[in-house]
């Protein structure tokens, strides 16, 4: 099982770029610092033809240990196509960021 110490942002971000064969991960660490709250946007061209629940499903199995030893984990997972799509539209790119002051969980002092 991985150790809560041992997650930051680059460890999960190699680990989703190999076992999700994804072509664009982006991470953020929301919890200040501390590797206890992260948020991904996951592009790969496994999550074709999938529902939402099953793209979830696969990345949850895919980092089953560093989800268990972390305290809060969202992921949005879409294909090379919709992101290129949504990249095209949205004026800020990146995972989502709600519930949070300037990407980091108000509160949090690390």
């Amino acid at each position: 099982m991985a150790d809560a110490t041992s997650i930051t942002e680059e460890t999960l971000k190699v680990a989703i770029m190999e076992r999700l064969k994804a072509t664009h991960v982006e991470v953020t660490d929301m919890s200040g610092g501390c590797g206890q709250s992260f948020t991904t946007l996951i592009v790969s061209s496994l999550f074709a033809n999938q529902t939402s629940l099953k793209r979830h499903r696969a990345v949850n199995a895919a980092l089953k240990d560093e989800i268990a030893a972390i305290h809060a984990w969202s992921a949005k997972c879409q294909t090379p196509e919709e992101w290129e799509k949504n990249k095209a539209s949205a004026a800020t790119e990146g995972p989502p960021l709600d519930g949070t002051v300037g990407g980091k969980v108000d509160g949090v002092n690390a």
